[in-house]
């Protein structure tokens, strides 16, 4: 089931499936929650709640604030704070005082800000290729040129070109052997503006250091590690394992950033066994 619900003055996009343990899943950028659709198919007693995040799919991306990302102030920023707080809102609007979570990439970096924000709703957490840490001074070097590239190329077929570079960097090498066809199957979930990819890089550039949020996380967290991830390492997750409500750690070889679309099944069968303990 599709549906829509209002946040901070935009309009966002939420898909709904299953019955069960609610269970909210947070996509990667720059796609949108059709991400995650192969993995849900493969999950039993689970009510999946799948948001377009804001700017992303069907999501508006509204009006934003500048001034968030120091090395271009004047770049609006889709935060980790303002995306938190749309999530909140929808478990507000669909009435689910308390679900389980689970994020890949800036989905993670959402789950941290959630927990900042209101970690009584969270039952669970899990990462899948994502990190505490924040971006490296290299990370944003490449992010202050893109802000450059789409503003001064302007125009979709730029965004578009930089999209299908990073989604084809991000995917595993395996995936693209297994599925020639993968990567086009990824881009045609991308669909940022212009404007809705200044805003996430800005918002990804400005991200705090969350290794410290991690050290207060007293819910059971699952990571799993892409061995093939190009974006984020096995050592970069390593860090879960030290949080106080324990971690369980699968590293899944041959795949790469986008590992729960690429290997579905697996990553659906550590879910499944891991969301057992939050059963009634």
């Amino acid at each position: 089931m599709n549906a829509t619900y209002q946040s901070d003055g935009a309009v966002l996009s939420l898909r709904e499936t299953g019955a069960g343990l609610p269970v909210v899943f947070l996509h990667p950028t720059p796609l949108d929650g059709g991400y995650w659709q192969p993995l849900v198919h493969n999950l039993t007693g689970v009510h999946a709640f799948v948001p377009d995040l804001r700017g992303h799919g069907r999501s508006e991306l509204g009006s934003l604030p500048v001034g968030a990302f120091a090395a271009v102030p004047d770049a609006p920023a889709l935060t980790m704070r303002q995306i938190a707080s749309d999530i909140l809102t929808l478990l507000d609007h669909l009435k689910v005082p308390k679900a389980v979570f689970a994020g890949c990439s800036i989905g993670g970096y959402v789950l941290l800000e959630l927990w900042l924000q209101a970690p009584e709703r969270m039952r669970g957490l899990a990462f899948i290729c994502s990190k505490p840490q924040p971006d490296a001074p290299a990370n944003i070097v490449r992010r202050t040129a893109t802000i450059d590239k789409v503003r001064t190329a302007g125009g979709a077929e730029a965004v578009r070109e930089i999209m299908q570079a990073q989604i084809k960097s991000l995917t595993g090498n395996t995936a693209q052997t297994v599925n020639p066809a993968i990567v086009t199957e990824l881009c045609s979930q991308a669909t940022l503006t212009p404007e809705a990819m200044i805003a996430v890089q800005a918002g990804l550039g400005a991200r705090p250091d969350s290794l410290p949020t991690v050290a207060t996380i007293t819910v059971p967290v699952l990571a799993i590690a892409g061995g093939e991830d190009s974006g984020i390492t096995r050592a970069d997750m390593e860090v879960f394992r030290s949080v106080p409500g324990g971690c369980g750690f699968h590293l899944i070889p041959d795949a790469g950033h986008f590992a729960a679309y690429e290997q579905p099944e697996k990553v659906a069968a550590l879910i499944s066994a891991w969301v057992r303990q939050f059963e009634d």
